[in-house]
């Protein structure tokens, strides 16, 4: 039997090789070299950014907020998460600056490093008309603050990169460039937030509080909304601008809110936004005080007749040849201006207009 299989394989050999075609020998194959890869050469564009973002990013932190719940009997019982965000190191006093609406609500606040180090941050300040707020944390080896970009608006066009956190993804870098400027937005307490900057960086919820750099690694912004009809991001994001920024960031360390300059008149949001409707436009000054500049430059305040109706007296028109169609217009004019300057205010008299230069006043 074994001889039989042995002579069968030896058979099926035979009858095999009978058939099959002689191989050739296999052509020597040449060597192939590896592709040479140049990744962020030196001096470009990608080089540049990616240098950007090392150098930036350890400024940029990570915000996580809580909400108190209490029980019955008004103790607090548990922390609850509300929230996450970004921020960005102001100073060198542990200074964090943020979106308002990142901490709306919360009774405590947490700020994360991008070395790992969590750390308990208060409130020092917040304005929600600017969407703008200050927390503050303390430890040793904080990092380094960044730089604030000069007031003046950057250029439609201009490279834009952001940095913060969406969707709870950290220290995350999109790029882009500015869209368009003097953008406009409902704020949170009614008043419009104007003067926006428009950047098609992808920009989501997470990012909020969080800084829109120039090529240079300054902050023009801080991103603060988008434009989604999804929730995410559709290329369409806005940053409150630099010299908004500049404004209003030292007024709360110092003083723990934002008040803008004023003409030292009384106006009436409400009452204002009421007679704007029936077709009267300007800001209706209500009241005039004693020995102010205005009532030495002869400016009348409105008449509150017996019967309700209001007369009006001077109604701002224009400031500076900028319209004034509302008392928000008003408003957001004068947060542009420094205190101790002197600007040129229109009025309707009723029966004319007449202009007077008045000086621009602390806010209280």
């Amino acid at each position: 039997m074994v001889a039989l299989l042995v002579g069968l394989g030896v058979g099926l050999g035979i009858g095999v090789s009978g058939w099959l075609p002689a191989r050739e020998a296999a052509a020597p194959v040449a060597a192939v070299a590896p592709a040479q890869l140049s990744v962020a050469p030196e001096g470009s564009d990608e080089a540049a950014t990616i240098a950007l973002f090392r150098s930036a990013r350890d400024s940029v932190v990570a915000i996580s907020t809580s909400a108190a719940r209490r029980d019955l009997f008004g103790r607090v019982s548990s922390e609850v998460p509300l929230g996450t965000g970004s921020g960005f190191i102001w100073d060198g006093e542990g200074h964090v600056v943020t979106n308002a609406h990142v901490i709306e609500g919360a009774t405590a606040a947490t700020v994360t490093l991008a070395d790992g180090r969590v750390l308990p941050a208060r409130l020092v300040g917040r304005d929600a008309s600017h969407d703008l707020a200050v927390l503050r944390i303390e430890d040793e080896g904080l990092p380094a603050p960044l730089t604030l970009a000069p007031p003046e608006p950057p250029e439609v066009g201009a490279f834009v990169l952001a940095i913060g956190n969406p969707f709870g993804l950290d220290w995350t870098l999109t790029t882009g460039i500015v869209s368009a400027l003097d953008r406009e937005l409902p704020g949170e307490d009614g008043r419009t937030i104007r003067g926006l900057i428009q950047t098609d960086a992808a920009i989501n919820p997470g990012n909020s509080g969080g800084p829109l750099l120039d090529s240079a690694g300054r902050i023009i912004g801080v991103n603060t909304a988008i434009y989604s009809p999804s929730g995410g991001s559709a290329g369409i994001g806005f940053a409150v601008p630099a010299a908004t920024v500049g404004r209003v960031v030292p007024e709360l360390i110092r003083t723990g809110r934002y008040v803008p300059p004023t003409l030292g008149l009384l106006f009436d949001a409400r009452l204002n936004a009421a007679i704007n409707r029936q077709g009267l436009a300007g800001a209706i000054v209500l009241d005039v005080p004693r020995g102010s500049a205005a009532e030495q430059a002869g400016v009348t305040p409105a008449e509150f007749l017996r019967d309700g109706r209001i007369r009006p007296g001077h109604v701002v028109t224009e400031v500076d040849g900028q319209a004034v169609e509302s008392l928000d217009d008003l408003l957001a004019i004068l947060d542009a201006q420094a205190v101790g300057e002197e600007v040129t205010v229109t009025f309707n008299t009723g029966g004319g207009e007449t202009t007077v230069d008045l000086p621009v006043l602390a806010g209280s």
